[in-house]
């Protein structure tokens, strides 16, 4: 079977990472990196990924094609986390596509910048 061009990107992008201990239960092999169980390494790659000049309703359209793999997917969180730490600026990554990471991303700062000016709050009123 002939494999899309951008499928190398994909498979070259993703880290080796040791599986997390939770997963030992499942019957994955605890040496093994994330990745090996996606689902997406199989046959849909051509999904996770925009061919240049995609019109929009076909991308929208692909996107969730690709985001019903990924919920069957086992290793979908820690696929998620990779893209959200990396950041992977192309392609649909643990459900999630480049704008709704982009999201997460801003909330996450967000966040931590309230953290820490209710840290700094703290400090200051028991100093």
């Amino acid at each position: 079977m002939l494999q899309p061009p951008h499928q190398s990107l994909q498979v070259a992008a993703v880290p080796a990472q040791r599986a997390p201990v939770r997963d030992r239960d499942q019957g994955r092999d605890q040496d093994a990196p994330w990745h090996t169980e996606a689902v997406c390494r199989r046959d849909e790659a051509g999904l996770f990924f925009a061919p240049s000049k995609e019109p929009t309703a076909a991308r929208l359209s692909r996107e969730e094609a690709a985001k019903r793999v990924c919920a069957r997917c086992p290793v979908m969180v820690e696929c998620r986390e990779h893209a959200l730490l990396q950041p992977e600026p192309y392609g649909v990554w643990g459900g999630l596509t480049a704008a709704e990471r982009r999201v997460v991303l801003a909330r996450r700062r967000r966040r931590d910048l309230e953290l820490k000016k209710a840290a700094r709050g703290t400090i200051a009123a028991a100093g």
